[in-house]
């Protein structure tokens, strides 16, 4: 009589097995890619420990001390005499007052241009729309000189409306780019709908298509506001006076005008004090972010 049971066969343990049960395969180089973002994050975070320490110790700590080491005694006056002495208070709200009405103004015209090329066909719509993509391709450093003699010419040179429309020219490239990827992943329907019910193309945009792309404008606002905060050669070109002078020029007048009798911790306070408005606002806002760019993917 034949045996009709069969042996068991030899199952796959470990990894393996695991990923044929969830139907997914191993991926070799899954490890190799935290190790580089692990040692990422690592070059990037370690210049900002650094800083902060730094910012709480005097110079003799500085110099002599390991560069990781806590301070002794955490000069917290350092802070005090960056803001006051330093006249680092007044830069940084400079900064603020610059940056935020540059990235408002950016934000609605870029929002606008983006809108009607996403949605309305015209002749020149892609000649527009690539005229003001072509503006990524244009290095800062480049225009330096002709912006200095429009400015001139203009009489916007040491004005802070002079820079904060120079900051919106040269953010509504990227914003624009951005924007009319976003605009053209939203659904008609709901344009229809307001269109139907009488709605004009001012109160569509406003109160229909505004409303319903606010993850991709919180995202490339977001990007706007750290890439005006961080901006050095632009109002090194415009702003001459040093009481209108934004963050990132009252810092390097520090470092420059101190030399070698400068007060390292007051210097490394001032980085702290502008670098920690950039934190906070991606920690707040990450998850919109994260959302604006993966919105239109989604969709």
């Amino acid at each position: 009589m034949t045996n009709l049971t069969k042996t068991p066969r030899a199952t796959a343990t470990g990894p393996v097995a695991a990923a044929k049960d969830t139907g997914r395969r191993v991926n070799p180089l899954g490890g190799v890619a935290h190790v580089a973002l692990f040692l990422w994050a690592l070059a990037t975070v370690a210049p900002l420990i650094w800083v902060a320490l730094a910012s709480f110790k005097s110079n003799e700590e500085i110099y002599l001390d390991e560069p990781f080491n806590l301070p002794k005694s955490w000069a917290f006056d350092n802070f005090a005499d960056a803001w006051n002495e330093a006249h680092i208070g007044q830069y940084f709200l400079n900064s603020v007052f610059v940056v935020l009405v540059s990235t408002a103004g950016t934000m609605l015209l870029g929002a606008m241009a983006a809108y009607v090329l996403a949605r309305y066909k015209f002749p020149g719509n892609r000649f527009i729309y690539y005229l003001f993509v072509s503006g990524l391709a244009f290095p800062t450093f480049m225009a330096l000189a002709p912006l200095y003699g429009i400015a001139q010419a203009l009489q916007l040179l040491d004005s802070f409306f002079g820079l904060v429309l120079i900051y919106i020219a040269y953010s509504l490239s990227f914003t624009v780019f951005f924007l009319v990827a976003f605009f053209r992943t939203l659904p008609h329907e709901i344009e229809e709908a307001a269109t139907v019910d009488g709605a004009g193309h001012v109160r569509r945009f406003f109160q229909v298509m505004l409303p319903m792309a606010k993850s991709g404008l919180v995202s490339i606002a977001i990007f706007n506001i750290v890439g005006q905060w961080n901006q050095y050669l632009l109002p090194v070109v415009i702003m001459q006076s040093e009481d209108k002078y934004v963050l990132t020029q009252g810092i390097a007048n520090i470092s420059v005008s101190a030399g070698y009798q400068a007060e390292w911790g007051q210097l490394f306070a001032a980085l702290t004090l502008s670098i920690l408005p950039m934190i906070i606002v991606y920690a707040v806002f990450q998850r919109q972010i994260q959302a604006g760019l993966t919105s239109g993917a989604v969709k």
